[in-house]
């Protein structure tokens, strides 16, 4: 029994190891130049958004959809210090208007039509997707490059550039999607800091 376990025992802490070191390694192709540019731009969209009066739209899926609530309750409530709320927009929250959409429409419509509803010129458009590839967000995209609504997409590597409907897109490095969800909410909240420090 006991050796049993140490064999376990011993798979487990490899298993540990390996994803911890597979993380440092992303975050560690994050810190490329290209990747902290594309993080910069994306901040100063956002402060220049937010202080002309204009909102921030937050969108994603799965747990892409829990990042995108949770970014949003960072700047209407608050990240590291009491301020000003921020006027920030979660598209994922409202399970009446996303059900409807989806079962009277099509679920390829449950972010573009919010987005055709509150959506003015220069707000800015916060699309989260690990592949890149889910239609709702490029729908979204599409309808807010109509409007004059800025467009930004925190994606991976894996996704293809989608420059005509994308202002400024941010790709973390990896393959495996809890890792890229990782690099996500750490982008996220540097964001928000850089945000909460220049707004509210």
């Amino acid at each position: 029994m006991i050796a049993e376990y140490m064999k376990k025992s011993k798979k487990l802490k490899k298993l540990i190891i390996k994803n911890i070191t597979t993380s440092q390694n992303n975050f560690n192709n994050l810190k490329k130049i290209k990747n902290v540019k594309a993080i910069e731009d994306v901040s100063i969209l956002i402060v220049t958004a937010l202080r002309k009066g204009n909102k921030i739209m937050f969108c994603g899926n799965g747990g892409s959809a829990a990042d995108a609530q949770h970014l949003s309750a960072e700047l209407v409530g608050k990240y590291l210090k009491v301020r000003n709320p921020l006027p920030a927009l979660c598209l994922t929250t409202n399970t009446s208007s996303i059900t409807s959409i989806a079962n009277d429409l099509n679920f390829s419509q449950v972010f573009s039509r919010q987005v055709q509803a509150f959506g003015k010129r220069g707000d800015v458009l916060f699309g989260i997707t690990t592949s890149g590839k889910s239609e709702n967000i490029i729908q979204a995209c599409k309808i807010a490059k109509k409007k004059g609504i800025n467009t930004v997409l925190l994606t991976s590597t894996k996704a293809k550039k989608m420059k005509n409907i994308i202002d400024v897109t941010i790709s973390v490095p990896g393959q495996r999607v809890d890792r890229i969800q990782e690099m996500h909410i750490t982008v996220g909240h540097i964001i928000c800091e850089i945000v909460e420090n220049n707004c509210g």
